[in-house]
């Protein structure tokens, strides 16, 4: 029989069931296309991704040429006793390695930010998985980056969140565990990483937030450092407490799960949370390591690495002169219509012991100290005085204090009241204007200005009549340099506040060698000047000025209009300035030299001389021959602080005969309103183009406004 195929006809064997056999062959055939299909896909991923990574790879640049960049330096500022005083430079503090760390430290940090950083190569697969599937289920979002990534990131790249970003971080991360071992990683991690509030680094993070450095850092205090990494600003302690309590509590719960720490040690640490200090970063130090800034690149040039800078500034007595300074003026400051002012004290030999350069240097970091130019009034008359001296007068000569009349100028006394003849000790001591402008006709305002200068005032001086009142401006620093020779014995200094510098390593890159400018004043015509200045605190303008047990001398100043207080005061120890005024040169309320200047001035004063044995001013006190006489006058017995009165004078009862502290109640020269300085109301400047020099006039420009001077009761009394 022959049998027909038919439409719908099966093949023979069509209708016998398949056999396993053939399953098994037809299963195989399948999975050998599917792992033929995975391969190609493979394939062609890992060439896609190569290509990927050749892309970015090519966009950094050159592996042979990649480096760590180095760390910006840190400039460590120390006190003259090695106290740090403040840090300078990007970062805001000095790195720190991790040998010299408390062990908890850095592995606070590896518990909370990545807990395979000893074992990943890099770039942590476990990890983003386990980051990805955390944020997926709706937990806090966690991010997959590991230490070694963070810092790839901080050293190479931006902060944008990009995929390709990610991409070069990982390829970085890489080259990083190729080249470094784990603790060099972890170690460049924590010098670098940024902690909020301006500290990058953990030695700044924990001097700017715990007031020590990282290696005093308690278990508490590292497990707030390693919770800012999470969010800087958010959680920094100094402005979130709690949410920086919080964060340390989960790390310190980390570091306990993964076996780093005691569940006793954890216990412990959650008791005693760790809590920021009041912020130290706005102190006035910050004035005096401004000022190290701006002479260290005369000093060693171009900083390439961390260094040491040592200093002349004594941590104890800078916080003295910030907090006279500080609380005098909140106490008077409105009352007497001032708001800013400076200190200076230095040591006779120019070392600069304390600098305050304004009233609050988070408000004003302005270093008025340094750099504000203001007429010093009668504090220059010093000047003037020891010009005279030299030109042949004594502390006990006499002039005229009475109206003067200069080409036309007339400066005059506050009160328009006059002593008559008066030695130059009383008129110094009572800051006469008459006197001073007299003197200043004598010798000539050129010799007066090369007096100053050689003293130590480096700013440009006018040569006119009215420089005998101190109108040319100066700055504080430099007005007590220049009073420094006076303390000291007759040499000039030059300010100081660098004595040393080394690199981190101890290597020394600047030693200050003890340098003077020489000798600028006679040994004889400084003990005149010790002399005369030292009846400035017993009998004249700064009576209110007094450090028990001390010799100490000096000079009040008001500019004029008030604009200006001045007191430098000085004893064989220490030489110091107060300057008070305003920014804008606004008058003050009537604050004079003789009242909150020489307040300031004497409570620093008492603090800075504690524990320090007295010690006379250079030389002693002058000793020279009576003044001599002219025709129908004799010597008074209480020269040099009365002059020669007429023969047969009545004589009065005197006080303090034996320490020449007052001249004879009625006698020549005395009267019942001692004189002080106070801002004149008349007169007052030369007319345009009219100058003394030796007693004859030149033409010049027009004399600047001359100070006046404030009678003493009433800055005594407040009148």
């Amino acid at each position: 029989m022959t049998y027909r195929s038919t439409p719908g006809s099966r093949e023979p064997g069509a209708g016998r069931a398949e056999t396993p056999r053939r399953r098994r062959a037809r299963r195989g055939r399948l999975l050998g296309g599917f792992l033929y299909w995975c391969f190609i896909l493979c394939v062609w991923a890992a060439v896609g991704g190569a290509g990927v990574v050749a892309y970015y790879v090519a966009k950094l640049p050159p592996i042979d040429e990649l480096a760590v960049p180095k760390r910006p330096p840190n400039i460590a500022i120390l006190s003259d006793s090695g106290v740090l005083l403040a840090n300078r430079g990007d970062t805001g503090g000095a790195a720190v390695r991790i040998a010299d760390l408390p062990p908890y430290l850095p592995k606070a940090f590896v518990a909370i930010e990545d807990r395979r950083f000893y074992s990943h190569y890099g770039v942590d697969p476990l990890g983003i998985l386990r980051a990805l599937t955390r944020n997926a289920a709706g937990g806090a979002m966690q991010g997959g980056s590991t230490l070694t990534q963070q810092l790839a990131k901080n050293l190479f790249l931006t902060q944008e969140r990009t995929l390709s970003r990610k991409i070069q971080e990982a390829i970085l991360a890489l080259w990083l565990e190729h080249h470094y071992s784990k603790n060099q990683i972890l170690e460049m991690y924590l010098n670098r990483v940024y902690f909020g509030s301006g500290a990058y680094g953990v030695e700044a993070a924990a001097r700017k937030y715990f007031g020590h450095g990282a290696r005093e850092a308690t278990l508490p205090e590292a497990a707030v450092l390693a919770g800012l990494m999470k969010a800087p600003t958010k959680l920094a302690p100094n402005r979130n407490p709690a949410g920086a309590s919080e964060r340390a509590a989960q790390v310190l719960a980390a570091m306990a799960q993964d076996g780093l720490i005691t569940d006793a040690m954890a216990a412990l640490a959650l008791a005693h949370p760790a809590y920021a200090v009041r912020d130290q970063g706005a102190g006035s130090v910050n004035y005096a390591a401004d000022y190290v800034m701006d002479v260290l690149d005369d000093t060693i040039g171009a900083v390439e690495e961390d260094i040491v800078v040592s200093t002349t500034i004594n941590a104890g007595l800078q916080g003295a002169a910030e907090k006279a300074l500080g609380e005098e003026l909140d106490r008077k400051g409105e009352a007497f219509g001032v708001s800013q002012g400076a200190i200076v004290a230095m040591d006779p030999d120019g070392a600069i012991k304390a600098l305050v350069g304004g009233r609050n240097y988070s408000d004003s970091q302005f270093n008025r100290a340094v750099f504000a130019k203001r007429q010093p009034g009668s504090a220059f008359k010093p000047f003037v005085y020891l010009t005279a001296l030299e030109h042949g007068l004594t502390p006990g000569s006499v002039r005229e204090d009475a109206p003067v009349n200069v080409k036309g100028w007339q400066p005059e006394n506050y009160s328009h009241e006059y002593f008559g003849p008066v030695t130059l000790t009383k008129a110094l001591s009572l800051s006469l204007n008459t006197v001073a402008v007299r003197l200043g006709v004598e010798v000539g305002p050129k010799a007066i200005v090369k007096t100053a200068h050689r003293l130590g005032i480096a700013s440009e001086l006018n040569t006119n009549a009215s420089i005998a009142l101190g109108t040319s401006e100066v700055t504080p620093l430099e007005l007590v340099t220049a009073y420094a020779p006076f303390a000291n014995g007759g040499v000039g200094v030059q300010a100081q506040i660098v004595s040393k510098v080394k690199t981190s390593a101890g290597k020394l890159l600047y030693q200050r060698k003890g340098a003077s400018n020489g000798r600028v004043i006679d040994p004889a015509y400084d003990a005149m000047m010790n002399t005369m200045m030292q009846e400035t605190l017993l009998t004249g303008t700064a009576r209110k000025g007094d450090v028990p047990g001390w010799q100490a001398a000096g000079k009040t100043g008001t500019s004029q209009d008030w604009r200006d207080a001045w007191f430098i005061g000085y004893t064989s120890h220490l030489v110091t300035g107060v300057w008070l005024g305003n920014d804008d040169s606004s008058p003050t309320r009537k604050a004079s030299g003789g009242n909150l200047p020489v307040e300031i001035w004497s409570r620093f004063m008492r603090v800075a001389h504690q524990g320090v044995p007295p010690q006379p001013l250079p030389g002693g006190l002058w000793q020279g021959a009576p003044q001599q006489s002219a025709p129908g006058e004799e010597a008074n017995p209480f020269w040099p602080f009365a002059p020669p009165v007429a023969q047969n004078a009545p004589r009065a009862p005197v006080q303090n005969v034996g320490d020449a502290r007052s001249a004879p109640p009625g006698g020549a020269g005395q009267t019942s309103r001692a004189q002080t300085e106070r801002p004149g109301r008349s007169g007052g400047l030369l007319p345009p183009g009219l100058i003394p020099q030796g007693g004859e006039a030149r033409q010049i420009p027009s004399a600047p406004s001359a100070p006046r001077e404030r009678n003493f009761f009433e800055t005594l009394f407040g009148g």
